[in-house]
């Protein structure tokens, strides 16, 4: 089987997006790890599966796999990263559109060659983040410290830790560590923010089944609201991550999130399977 793939990223958060409706059969679980592969295959963050729409007025749905063939249930460098596709692909009006993202529609527009994405709401539920634990702190013991850390849902897990210096945070260590926490049903996406001032903060994530990645999204859009709901930011907030820089809007009546940040085409190719 040949099959045909982008190579993009977003704010060095990079993707293989793939058309499964172009697909003769379904690939197995081995032959998806493959195509994510940095040495035996094309070599991405995540997979973007693009799919017929599953809701009126969108123009098509798209479902993700991480590195680790681990579904994931938001992307927002991802869904960016489709957009773009589909607007190329001449799917997506040079406007925007509706996306169906796994965790539900999105609506998409184009601003100054970047792509704006509304998220939809954000949660603060502990249960929308899987997390099963009663009312205590939450909290965690690494190295000998107490480390403190906040949760939030934009459609995927994710819990957020405030440093003083993101440069010198324990991502993987700490990161792996939240992640195995068995208070979490399905493990998380773990954050590191350093508030630079009210309206500019430094981000890096440590992602459920990627390790970590040069930008988040979801991450960007869970540590903004998170960050506002304790007073330590307001929107709209530019938020650096490793790879590039985000634009994160929080709209603290409805709790909706917007998003803005590049998208970009690396290289085309066939992978014969």
């Amino acid at each position: 089987m040949k099959l045909r793939f982008s190579k993009m990223h977003g704010a060095g958060n990079d993707f293989v997006v793939t058309d499964t409706r172009e697909w003769e059969q379904r690939l197995s679980e081995s032959q998806l790890a493959q195509l994510c592969d940095r040495h035996r295959g094309i070599g991405c963050d995540q997979l973007m599966l693009i799919e017929p729409p599953r809701s009126a007025g969108a123009v098509l749905a798209y479902s993700i796999r991480n590195r680790d063939g681990s579904v994931a249930g938001q992307c927002g460098n991802g869904a960016r990263c489709v957009a773009a596709w589909a607007r190329r692909a001449g799917i997506l009006p040079e406007r925007g559109g509706l996306l169906d993202s796994p965790a539900g529609p999105i609506e998409v527009r184009f601003v100054e060659q970047q792509v704006e994405l509304r998220m939809g709401r954000v949660s603060f539920d502990h249960q929308d983040v899987g997390f099963v634990a009663g009312s205590e702190p939450l909290e965690i013991v690494f190295a000998g410290q107490w480390w403190s850390f906040a949760l939030a849902s934009m459609g995927n897990p994710h819990a957020l830790i405030e440093v003083d210096e993101i440069s010198t945070a324990p991502v993987a260590e700490l990161g792996a560590a939240l992640q195995a926490d068995a208070r979490f049903a399905d493990s998380c996406n773990v954050g590191f923010a350093e508030v630079v001032n009210m309206q500019h903060i430094k981000l890096r994530v440590f992602e459920r089944g990627a390790g970590e990645t040069l930008a988040c999204g979801s991450g960007a859009c869970a540590a903004v609201a998170l960050l506002q709901r304790a007073g330590r930011c307001t929107s709209p907030v530019a938020v650096d991550l490793p790879g590039g820089r985000l634009r994160i809007e929080v709209d603290r009546t409805t709790g909706e999130v917007s998003m803005r940040g590049p998208y970009c085409f690396v290289f085309e190719g066939v992978m014969e399977l």
